[in-house]
């Protein structure tokens, strides 16, 4: 006998008319929230990202508009007792993604997917201001996430936010080295120099001046080093880009739609450089969501409702499945026994004020017995 009660494991749905996930957990669709439950096209829920069995729920929210929080919804007939059994507990399992971007006292948190800054056309995120003339940038990398050992993550100079952009920069990775990277005509193949044996945490630096464009790697951003590939030549190169371009922060995964993180800080320009820090995603859509709050709220069959937030405000980047774990008695003054609806949203319910967007997974949905607490043992 299973020691838990299923409220909703996803398994049932089907692309079949009638069966599929969005025709039971309503969504914005019905209750004008911000939230979209299913994929667009079929298979409609989820079949790759999921926690048990073959199946798992996507839950877009975007809360960048009113009514600013992101709902959806299951009615249970008839009425679902959740007490059981001596159940005391409701076990939610979800997975976000990381921050698309993360600015606090001049440290950037970025994740990014994307094949590679590379070859004919690029895939990254790009975080931006304008340069007009010759400027420089440094930045320290303090990590990334090593999802390939060709992750890149760095300083770069770039005319346009098209994918086969001309561009330079200077690069940390997990496992490669540091490196000078450029692609001196629109649409060609990139080419590039490293020094390897080199990762991060690595300060590193780019500068322009006219058309020449160098590099530079550091260890405490006081005393630099031109990067320098395995022949021994230091690396300057021209990249020809026009008056007003981009300067800012790169970022690829090296790895189509797998999300890396990288921590910036101590990120300076000089030169001509001017408007607030903007994002582009170059090449490809990047998964990655804005932070914000998760809840769970449940009727009971005389309208009663109670609302309980996950303990971290910014659950949506939490990009592992994670179990939630929330006791019944968090529930009062709902009436467990007799549980008619079940929400599961993004924002503020009861104070929504605008916020961002992104994707969660729900799964295994389930009421269980609370994990008894071991004792200690006696030496």
């Amino acid at each position: 006998m299973a020691d838990y009660l299923i409220v909703d494991d996803f398994e049932s749905y089907t692309d079949v008319d009638g069966e599929r996930i969005y025709q039971t957990w309503a969504d914005g669709w019905t209750n004008g929230t911000g939230a979209v439950v299913g994929n667009l096209v079929a298979p409609f829920a989820e079949r790759t990202i999921i926690h048990g069995g073959s199946q798992a729920m996507p839950l877009d929210y975007n809360n960048i508009k009113t009514p600013w929080y992101s709902e959806t919804e299951i009615e249970f007939a008839p009425v679902q007792n959740w007490t059981y059994g001596d159940a005391n507990t409701l076990v939610v399992y979800f997975r976000g993604a990381p921050a698309d971007l993360l600015e606090s006292a001049g440290t950037f948190t970025i994740s990014a997917a994307g094949t590679d800054i590379w070859n004919t056309a690029d895939q990254c995120r790009f975080v931006f201001k304008r340069l007009t003339g010759d400027g420089s940038i440094v930045a320290r990398v303090d990590s990334i996430t090593n999802t390939n050992v060709w992750a890149k993550g760095g300083v770069m100079i770039r005319e346009t936010l098209d994918a086969g952009s001309r561009f330079a920069m200077t690069v940390a990775t997990p496992a490669s080295g540091v490196a000078f990277q450029r692609r001196l005509t629109n649409d060609i193949a990139a080419v590039g120099t490293t020094q390897a044996g080199i990762t991060a945490p690595r300060w590193v630096k780019l500068t322009r001046k006219g058309d020449l464009l160098t590099a530079q790697h550091s260890a405490d951003g006081v005393t630099w080093a031109d990067v320098v590939g395995a022949a021994g030549t230091t690396t300057s190169d021209t990249v020809v880009m026009g008056g007003t371009i981009h300067i800012g922060l790169a970022l690829t995964s090296h790895a189509a739609n797998v999300a890396c993180t990288a921590v910036f800080s101590n990120v300076t320009t000089t030169g001509n450089v001017t408007g607030g820090w903007e994002q582009a995603e170059i090449g490809v859509d990047h998964p990655g969501n804005t932070p914000q709050s998760l809840y769970v709220a449940v009727e009971d069959s005389a309208g009663k409702v109670a609302v309980v937030p996950h303990p971290d405000p910014a659950a949506t980047t939490i990009g592992v499945w994670t179990e939630w774990r929330i006791p019944l008695s968090s529930l009062a003054p709902i009436n467990a026994a007799r549980v008619k609806k079940l929400y599961i949203g993004v924002g503020d319910r009861k104070s929504p004020v605008p916020g961002g967007a992104g994707r969660l997974y729900i799964d295994d949905l389930r009421v269980t017995r609370a994990v008894p607490v071991q004792p200690t043992a006696t030496p």
